[in-house]
């Protein structure tokens, strides 16, 4: 981010969309279901984040078992900020799917405004608003149609000081047809607005901007994206801003806060120099508070803000200092209530000798599938590897972390640069979507 005015104190570099996959950090997950708002439910953790891939990268690191444990092992949103009409579509849909096939909640922040911030280290975004509204139409047709949660526009609201009153009032209409337009795409997204954080803007102005933007056809609002105010602080402005909502005939409306580093001291927006911070709240959906449906990473930790170093590239340093000293992630039992058509397993035999072994994990349902992918080396490690799966009618749609070649019949999946190397006796893994009648589970595995 641009580094603005000492009195706004925000940030909101770019995550750009990781590649997918990775393998696998071998940690516990934290798992819960909400107490309070209107989530419930475990949160995704991706398996192709910035934080996933260097831990799978450098376990000889002094730094990666504290980053594995507190950063690693928590659901982080998935950050949309490329312009790519054409291929927006399937990857969301690739990563929804992938969710949904791990029963758990995607967290999607959508960074793709025109003229966002303001011009400043993260600007980009669609070239105008009516390409804007192509891109969105995209993005929401690859949701699918189970919860997800939508972190829409960072800053859009919250920082407006480059735009002049018909810019304004432009951008308000976009993001009051992109919340609509998600909305039609997947009737189960929950779509949280731009709440800008506690030592911005006021509650009143907050709820102001926040009206003018079409809330009341959103779930509510994100606030702390991502600057470092105390969790209580937040849920206070929170409060004042529903209040004010209330007061205008706009009644429902919850918050989420992004809680991924603000467990330590205040202070400058930009975070790369600060060896103060800690992580937070672990990411939730058991918050306890009527008025906040979930504790959440929007902006991951270890990514940095564009002042030190570039915005939103992973910084091992800065992951380490926030995760350093932080507590231990709470541990939990995973939820045992199965989808509506239990995903179908094979037996998992560990491997007896060299070479590769695969197991598949599919979810069905009418007129689709999702398959789940592990790989499994066998007594030593082995640099490649390629399944094959028998399609007996339907056809590959999306693939993450493989590259797939053909889409129907006989398809062979290849491993893709990050995730070719597993360990003896350890995995990695894949899947990939499709229509009509998914795999069996069989899989055959080779190396390369």
């Amino acid at each position: 981010m641009a580094i603005l005015s000492s009195l706004r104190r925000r940030s909101a570099a770019i995550s750009v969309a990781a590649v997918a996959g990775a393998t696998a950090v071998g940690v516990c997950l934290a798992v819960s279901s909400a107490s309070a708002g209107t989530l419930s439910g475990s949160l995704y953790r991706d398996p192709s984040s910035a934080v996933v891939r260097w831990v799978a990268a450098n376990p000889g690191d002094s730094r990666t078992a504290v980053i594995r444990d507190k950063i690693a092992s928590q659901p982080q949103a998935r950050w949309f900020a490329n312009f790519n009409p054409s291929t927006v579509q399937s990857e969301v849909s690739g990563f929804i799917g992938a969710a949904n096939a791990a029963q758990q909640i995607p967290v999607l922040a959508v960074y793709e405004i025109t003229n966002r911030d303001c011009g400043g280290a993260s600007a980009g975004g669609a070239p105008d608003l009516n390409q804007y509204q192509t891109w969105v139409t995209n993005f929401a047709r690859g949701l699918g149609n189970q919860t997800v949660i939508i972190i829409l526009e960072t800053d859009s609201l919250a920082l407006l000081t480059c735009l002049s009153a018909a810019e304004i009032n432009a951008r308000n209409q976009a993001i009051s047809t992109a919340t609509r337009t998600i909305k039609s795409g997947n009737p189960n997204a929950k779509v949280y607005l731009d709440g800008g954080h506690s030592t911005w803007n006021s509650a009143g102005e907050t709820a102001n901007r926040l009206r003018a933007a079409g809330v009341q056809y959103a779930d509510g609002f994100f606030t702390n994206v991502s600057n470092y105010n105390s969790t209580s602080s937040e849920a206070n402005f929170g409060r004042a801003v529903i209040s004010s909502l209330n007061g205008m005939g706009i009644s429902g409306k919850r918050q989420v806060i992004d809680t991924s580093r603000n467990g330590g001291a205040s202070g400058d927006w930009c975070g790369d120099d600060n060896t103060d911070r800690r992580i937070g709240q672990y990411p939730t959906t058991n918050t306890g508070d009527g008025n906040i449906d979930a504790y959440l990473w929007v902006k991951p930790p270890g990514e940095a803000d564009g002042c030190r170093f570039t915005a939103g590239s992973f910084q091992p340093e800065l992951a380490f200092s926030l995760a350093n000293g932080a507590p231990n992630p709470p541990t939990t039992t995973p939820p045992t209530t199965p989808p509506t058509t239990p995903p179908t397993t094979p037996p998992t035999t560990p491997p007896t000798g060299d070479g590769c072994y695969a197991s598949i994990a599919v979810n069905q349902w009418a007129g689709g599938f999702t398959a789940s992918v592990t790989v499994t080396a066998g007594s030593s490690d082995i640099n490649g590897w390629t399944v094959t799966v028998g399609l007996p009618s339907g056809a590959v749609t999306s693939t993450w972390s493989a590259q797939a070649s053909g889409t129907s019949g006989t398809v062979g999946f290849t491993n893709v640069s990050y995730n070719g190397r597993v360990l003896g006796r350890q995995s990695t893994s894949f899947g990939f979507q499709g229509t009509g009648t998914g795999p069996g589970t069989t899989a055959t595995c080779v190396t390369s």
